[in-house]
């Protein structure tokens, strides 16, 4: 929806907050705005307007007394009940915007209302007369937030890279380890060395700049519902009927998989209305792996909407590439990156809202590794005496993999499941406290997907790909009264496999969709990478260059793949392609 900067201390000044607002003008570009409440303190705003487009919900948004303002990015799911009840207090609107209802319901309650708001946000609700400023970040983590705090500055902004600009820019040599194992940088850190980021759910009320303690938004009270497939159903329906809601042009990333079927067919059963739809189209020579595009064209036919399949190849991705790593804040080592962000590139003239599938995966157990993890847990003594026999068969990679990754400690297996290869001890350490073990051992896993890997990689891609074009994400999984009914459900066997989502798909006539065979979003890089076409030619060159710019930092290990790519196509194309888009970006940001 926005972007926000803030600036308090030493160098907070005009041309400092408009540096900031201009590295996120993308991210906002219907309006913008900043503003220096007191001496010290400046605030910025690039606003995307979805719901109340006028002029009247503009940021910073002011009380009518004049002792506070808000700055915020995000969407507010539950804003009329919320209004509702400000209305039975006396509080008059203004406007109909959700922006106004975020303004006074922290004006009256403070950071004690945050755990009151549904949906998601990153913002700063400034209060005048006490020089005190509230910063918070939803607890999905789907609003992005950064910063940099020393003891005469504290910034904060939507987008790390903007906050790099400001400062003496360095890279933080170490998430080199952390991305080349698991995709991304440390939880809660950038490439950007001093820029971390606001960790999910977490809110300060900052009286000083260079001093402040964080806590967590508490979890919402919730009326126990029955755990089962209807209540799940209500509950999805209801958000649905919620997040499809908008002032703007809604569309749909579609990719003929359950996730995204359902949510289509129970809105359109529901509504009636067709939306527009955009789903990647592989070529016809890799389309029955990758086949993103057969299934979708399959469940348009059953489902009115404006269906559009966007075409990719190698061609495409050279086309667009450098105007891609213009876009990244910082690079996430999935190729569905680059496919969101071609979906946003086609889909921006029609839509300013995107619906996705986002968040269904990680809490009801679609992934590959959530099954692996659940045989491990079923076979685990067996396996670890075996282990050492099956590891020198001559199998598959898939196989081969799993064998690796097994170890007699059921969180460092699940991390071997989910990194690229086998993760180093110190590196398991720094994920380990993650891990809820209060839980059982198979949600245990899903839960740590929730807090990491949805943060880190699919909210990010999101989020980054689609406001690099002016285009909100929106994930109707993640609504707080689904996330909340997950978190108390007891039985594993109902998440997994997303049993639910199938069942609901085949009482809607989709059978089909149910049982189809999971694919992985992403680019054909085995397949590009086995030619000597442009693509290869572009990353071998690549990675060889970033060896030798960065030798210094790598491992015996990485230097290997790095320096000779071509002998590691078949057992590291993942890598391969995510080491090579981190060297091109970080050539880009001179780092």
């Amino acid at each position: 929806m926005c972007g926000i900067h803030l600036i308090w201390g030493k160098g907070a000044n005009e041309e400092a907050i408009k540096t900031l607002m201009e590295s996120a003008a993308h991210r906002g570009p219907d309006q913008s705005a900043s503003y220096s409440p007191w001496p010290g303190l400046w605030l910025g705003v690039n606003r995307l307007k979805i719901l109340h487009p006028g002029p009247d919900a503009d940021q910073p948004f002011w009380s009518p007394d004049g002792r506070s303002l808000l700055i915020w990015n995000g969407e507010i799911y539950n804003y009329k009940e919320l209004r509702d009840l400000l209305q039975k207090m006396g509080v008059s609107f203004l406007t109909h915007s959700d922006t106004e209802v975020v303004l006074h319901w922290l004006r009256i309650f403070g950071a004690k209302g945050l755990e009151k708001l549904q949906g998601m946000f990153a913002l700063a609700y400034v209060d005048l007369s006490a020089q005190q400023v509230l910063v918070a970040r939803d607890k999905n983590g789907e609003k992005p937030l950064y910063f940099m705090q020393t003891q005469e500055t504290f910034i904060l902004s939507s987008e790390s890279r903007g906050i790099a600009k400001l400062t003496q820019k360095k890279l933080d040599q170490y998430q080199l380890d952390y991305y080349f194992y698991l995709r991304t940088p440390q939880p809660g850190r950038t490439f950007y060395k001093g820029i971390k980021e606001w960790k999910p759910s977490r809110f300060s009320e900052i009286k000083q700049h260079s001093a402040f303690r964080w806590d967590n938004i508490p979890q919402l009270a919730q009326k126990e519902l029955p755990q089962n497939r209807e209540s799940f159903k209500k509950l999805l329906q209801k958000a649905i009927e919620k997040q499809f809601h908008a002032e703007a042009p809604v569309g749909m990333m579609l990719s003929g998989g359950a996730d995204s079927s359902l949510l289509y067919a129970l809105w359109y059963r529901s509504s009636g209305r067709a939306l527009p739809t955009y789903t990647i189209q592989s070529e016809k020579k890799h389309a029955s792996k990758y086949a993103d595009g057969n299934f979708s064209a399959s469940f348009a036919k059953q489902f009115p909407m404006e269906h559009h399949l966007i075409p990719v190849d190698e061609e495409v991705f050279l086309r667009h590439l450098e105007d891609y790593l213009m876009s990244l804040d910082f690079p996430v080592g999935d190729s569905a990156s680059f496919l969101t962000w071609l979906i946003g590139h086609s889909a921006k003239e029609d839509v300013k809202v995107m619906i996705s599938g986002a968040g269904a995966d990680e809490l009801w157990g679609g992934y590959q590794r959530h099954r692996a993890f659940d045989q491990y847990l079923q076979y685990q003594e067996p396996l670890l005496v075996l282990q050492p026999l099956l590891r020198s068969l001559p199998l598959g990679r898939k196989w081969k993999k799993f064998f690796e990754g097994i170890d007699k400690d059921p969180r460092r297996t699940f991390l071997n499941f989910s990194a690229l290869q086998a993760i180093p001890q110190d590196l398991f350490t720094d994920y380990e406290r993650v891990f809820d073990q209060k839980l059982p051992r198979y949600k245990q896993m899903l839960d740590f997907d929730r807090q990491v890997y949805l943060v880190q990689d699919v909210l990010k891609i999101q989020d980054n790909a689609l406001m690099a074009h002016g285009i909100e994400g929106r994930s109707p999984y993640l609504d707080e009264g689904l996330v909340q009914f997950w978190r108390s459900i007891e039985d594993d066997n109902v998440i997994k496999e997303k049993v639910w989502i199938k069942e609901l798909l085949k009482e809607l006539d989709l059978s089909w969709v149910a049982k189809r065979s999971k694919f992985g979003f992403g680019l054909p890089l085995q397949e590009w990478l086995s030619t000597e076409g442009p693509f290869t030619k572009k990353v071998f060159t690549s990675l060889k260059e970033f060896g030798q710019s960065h030798e210094s930092h790598f491992s015996p290990q990485v230097k290997a793949l790095l320096h000779h790519p071509e002998k590691h196509t078949t057992t590291h194309f993942l890598t391969l392609y995510n080491m090579f888009i981190l060297g091109e970006w970080l050539k880009l940001q001179k780092l």
